[in-house]
């Protein structure tokens, strides 16, 4: 019998298996159980474990610098990290802050905006509006502007006052008569109506995952909505974050899931994928006009963290990025996502249970109805995203299952974000034992 662990895990009264190695799709525990990394964590994972390339980097690094503060120096891995990135940034965006994962990068992002406007004499602008059933992090400030309901509840005395407006999920809330476009504006029109609800010069920004992850799973937005978020923030004056942490760094197909969208936002979050979980890192992209009201009133950013930049984790991040760029990963994922895509349909896309497949590139989900008809979903008392889970588990596969997907309490999903590398044939392998999975939580 195991000593009892004394960390606190996830569920207190459940700890999990012991994990010793991993490599590429694969995770063994310490009873050589295999697993199958069909979700890279939280999509974390992008090139698979233990990358050689990226072993190579970190150990690299520590041997060269492990660690400096950045009050007192900058270090080498941070700045071509910083320059490789922006390369390939959206236009307008001009400098980057390296964090240690979403949940800083999103505070980074509000206290940013907050003295943006501070310092272009605008210190009335202190609300933030974000959507219903989106994700931002667990850190106290980042969770005030989340939308997910359940991990809100606890500490709602706590959080700092922000608004949350209608999300741009069709599947649940298109009504039948509207095209996608007529949706996409109306969906739009809730953040106006909000920003028009508080006195003028009163809103700092907007923040909104590209495609929404782990709380409505994989939810892309509909055509044409994005461009009107960010004509609707420029005619008020107010800043549009954009939350790729998760849907960011090549996930969706794109570099920048944002692209796709044909927008560019004044402030850009990513993380998971940037050091594809052999460091953990976060960044927050900023345009050069915030930037510069910075450098030109105050002269610093008044923030900051004790491993900001820190060298191995950028090291990481930097091979991250060329293997994506020189190794032809990044190349890799709209085909194989779409071969995702294919094979999903073919299992589920009968299924009397699965209402709606959605998705972009290597980053899809499933979500599970009682009825297919009607869309109702299963009783939340059943908990069955949490069976599916379990049911995964034991067949040697590990998928990202959630819970409250229309409202914080109803509705279950399951998402795959398989590494950048997955063949084919461990695709079928996935939604094969993904299938069996499924079938087995419903009989439960």
């Amino acid at each position: 019998m195991q000593d009892m662990s004394r960390i606190i895990h996830r569920d207190l009264r459940a700890p999990p298996p012991v994990a010793v190695r991993a490599e590429g799709l694969w995770i063994e525990d310490d009873q050589g159980r295999r697993y199958a990394d069909a979700c890279g964590g939280a999509a974390v994972s992008c090139l698979g474990h233990a990358h050689p390339a990226l072993v190579a980097a970190v150990r690299d690094q520590v041997g060269r610098l492990d660690y400096v503060h950045t009050g007192f120096f900058s270090n080498r891995p941070a700045e071509e990290l910083a320059r490789v990135m922006l390369t390939d940034a959206p236009a307008g965006l001009s400098h980057i802050y390296f964090v240690s994962g979403g949940s800083e990068a999103i505070e980074a992002s509000l206290k940013i905006a907050r003295q943006y406007f501070v310092e272009r004499g605008e210190p009335g602008r202190t609300r933030f509006i974000a959507r219903r059933q989106s994700y931002h992090g667990n850190t106290l400030g980042a969770l005030s502007v989340g939308g997910n309901m359940a991990r809100r509840a606890l500490y709602d005395p706590i959080l700092i006052p922000a608004s949350l407006v209608e999300p741009c999920f069709a599947y649940r809330f298109k009504r039948e008569d509207e095209t996608e476009e007529e949706y996409g504006a109306r969906a739009a029109a809730s953040l106006e109506a909000e920003i028009l609800r508080h006195p003028p010069g009163t809103v700092a920004a907007f923040l909104a995952e590209t495609v929404v992850g782990a709380t409505a799973g994989s939810v892309p937005p509909v055509p044409g909505y994005f461009r009107r978020i960010r004509e609707i923030c420029d005619r008020h004056g107010v800043l549009l974050i954009l939350d790729e942490v998760m849907s960011g760094m090549g996930r969706c197909g794109t570099l920048h899931a944002c692209t796709a969208e044909g927008i560019v936002p004044d402030i850009l979050v990513v993380a998971k994928g940037l050091g594809a979980g052999v460091q953990p890192i976060g960044a927050m992209l900023v345009s050069e006009a915030i930037v510069d009201a910075i450098r030109d009133g105050s002269g610093a950013f008044q923030h900051g963290h004790t491993y900001l930049s820190h060298p191995v984790a950028c090291a990481a991040a930097l091979a991250v990025q060329r293997e994506l760029r020189e190794g032809g990963l990044l190349e890799r994922v709209a085909p194989m996502g779409a071969v995702l895509a294919d094979l999903l349909t073919e299992r589920f896309g009968n299924h009397p249970h699965v209402g709606d497949i959605r998705g972009r590139g290597l980053f899809w989900s499933i979500e599970l109805v009682a009825d297919r008809a009607t869309r109702e979903p299963f009783d939340p008392a059943r908990k069955l995203h949490a069976r599916v889970r379990e049911a995964a588990m034991a067949r040697g596969l590990l998928v990202y299952p959630m819970g409250g997907t229309i409202d914080g309490r109803r509705g279950d999903h399951v998402t795959l974000a398989p590494p950048f590398t997955v063949t084919e044939e461990e695709l079928a392998m996935i939604v094969e034992r993904l299938g069996d999975a499924v079938e087995a939580a419903l009989e439960a």
